[in-house]
């Protein structure tokens, strides 16, 4: 097994975990599903991807979140969109506009939809992620040359930094990696997202192990907690 460490920084982040329509949350770390779902992006494993999920999914995974020395992190932002308001529902591509169902069919209600979009402002993750050697290295050389344009979240959500940051033999050399750029940019260590048994206190679970991709998603849960810990993470699993 090896491990990749990845940087994700951008002035928006968005993970979803479990959002409606009209309210697009997003949970405070990187999801595992989102993570894997950059990894896919950048390699062009596009559609359903079950076999390779399959692989994937209990790779052990840690994430750390990072705050400035000097100060914590910052409120999400709540963004308001009105979606498919003012269009000609008698003009071929305006009418395309409009929100429907999967079948083609309209939305409940019809018209114009509100909908509440949130955001994590200015943040910083390291992601460390265990995987088989070969994966390891397909994914480390896809990263730095992605097939797909990388997002953290949806779209509207561009890395404002490099996202690669190295293979390595050991977690423990991953982590002081990850550590070292934490240092350099002049943040801290402030909390940890690490994968535990179920029975460990302050355990919750959380959907977002990808099972298929595509149209029609599947997801299973896995157990994680979060901590303060200053000293080193460790991937559990």
């Amino acid at each position: 097994m090896k491990y990749l460490t990845l940087w994700l920084e951008a002035p928006l982040q968005a993970w979803g975990f479990d959002s409606k329509f009209d309210l697009r949350a997003t949970f405070e770390f990187p999801t595992k599903s989102g993570v894997i779902g950059l990894l896919l992006a950048a390699s062009g494993d596009s559609g359903p991807q079950e076999a390779l999920l399959a692989r994937l999914g209990d790779s052990p995974l840690l994430v750390v979140a990072f705050v400035p020395e000097d100060g914590e992190s910052e409120p999400q932002l709540r963004d308001y969109h009105m979606v498919g308001n003012g269009y000609d529902e008698k003009d071929k591509w305006q009418s395309q506009l409009i929100p429907r169902k999967l079948d083609g069919t309209k939305a409940v209600g019809g018209g114009a939809k509100r909908t509440y979009r949130f955001f994590l402002q200015n943040s910083f993750f390291a992601v460390i992620v265990g995987l088989p050697d070969d994966l390891a290295d397909k994914f480390a050389a896809a990263l730095q040359a992605p097939v797909f344009d990388l997002y953290l979240g949806r779209k509207c959500c561009v890395p404002t930094d490099i996202i690669f940051r190295g293979s390595y033999e050991s977690h423990d050399l991953a982590w002081k990696n990850a550590m070292t750029i934490g240092d350099q940019k002049k943040l801290k260590a402030w909390r940890h997202l690490v994968e535990v048994p179920m029975e460990t206190p302050g355990a919750f679970a959380i959907y977002d192990v990808p099972l298929r991709f595509g149209i029609h998603k599947l997801y299973r849960d896995r157990t994680v907690t979060v901590t303060s810990s200053k000293e080193e993470g460790n991937l559990g699993g």
